[in-house]
């Protein structure tokens, strides 16, 4: 069986040692340990497809609770029906967030398009020399 240290999984998915020892911590992956006092970390196959899998939760926003869900369902593949069920209601739940946030977005904009209209008007009228007034 293959396996990896820190320094190849960093550079393979292009993030920090500091992160995956995070993820460690954070119980997505449980290296073993070899060499004096255990210093080295060794990570199996089984670790990387975790790591793959977390990076790829985190792409999509999930928060690092439900990737751990999602990920530890997929130790035991007894009832994938159920497994994706789950994944397509962190997905619904996700999308919801997302498509309010947008919603909060768009209005942001739209008010700071109208205060932008309203700044440009003020600077023509001082340009013009009329007095102008706050809408």
């Amino acid at each position: 069986m293959s396996t990896y240290t820190i320094t190849e999984l960093a550079r393979e998915f292009d993030i920090t040692a500091r992160a995956i020892r995070f993820y460690e911590d954070q119980g997505l992956l449980s290296p073993s340990r070899e060499g004096t006092g255990g210093r080295n970390r060794v990570y199996t196959p089984r670790d990387r497809t975790r790591l793959k899998l977390t990076l790829r939760g985190k792409r999509l926003g999930l928060p690092l609770s439900e990737i751990r869900d999602l990920v530890d369902m997929y130790e035991t593949p007894k009832d994938t029906a159920v497994q994706m069920n789950h994944f397509l209601g962190v997905l619904a739940r996700h999308r919801e967030n997302l498509e309010q946030q947008r919603e909060d977005i768009e209005m942001t904009l739209a008010e700071i398009t109208a205060h932008e209209q309203e700044c440009r008007r003020l600077i023509a009228a001082a340009a013009d020399g009329k007095p102008a007034a706050l809408d």
